[in-house]
């Protein structure tokens, strides 16, 4: 049954963040796409940290800004793409993203620059703060079949 609309989840400090983004990626598996969208300084890094220990990768997950993809191995492998410094569009057919998605988890920061070029199937998190300085908002909004099959594992645990 597709959900109606999209999940609302918050969290009250950077822990709290991962906590979440380690049980969604405790669900995740080889092809899932993720595209987090937000200002800076919302959690997309924080939250992808989450994904890696679900995943049960190894290595500290940090931001791949300057070097447009990270690697991550473990139980599926996690690459995390931020395509802030992306200038044109058609740069994103020479990083092949979608042979990546087939050869593991696919997470994107600022999906935006490339919106129209990006693989279907997944969640789209948009990240928000919040009434404190610590907490962060999200809203997953489901795309495609394995979309739904993801938010329901996340707002059933």
């Amino acid at each position: 049954m597709a959900r109606k609309h999209p999940l609302e989840l918050s969290t009250g400090d950077e822990e709290q963040t991962r906590d979440l983004g380690a049980r969604l990626g405790a669900v995740l598996r080889t092809g899932d796409i993720l595209l987090l969208s937000g200002d800076l300084g919302t959690g997309k890094t924080c939250l992808t940290q989450g994904l890696g220990r679900g995943l049960g990768c190894t290595g500290n997950v940090t931001s791949p800004s300057f070097v447009i993809m990270n690697e991550y191995s473990g139980r599926e492998t996690l690459f995390h793409c931020d395509l802030y410094r992306m200038e044109e569009v058609e740069e994103l057919d020479d990083l092949g993203l979608w042979d990546y998605a087939e050869r593991g988890v696919l997470v994107i920061e600022w999906p935006e620059r490339g919106a129209e070029l990006l693989p279907g199937d997944g969640l789209v998190v948009q990240l928000r703060y919040g009434d404190s300085e610590k907490q962060r908002r999200f809203t997953f909004e489901p795309r495609g079949p394995r979309g739904e099959e993801l938010l329901r594992s996340i707002s059933a645990a």
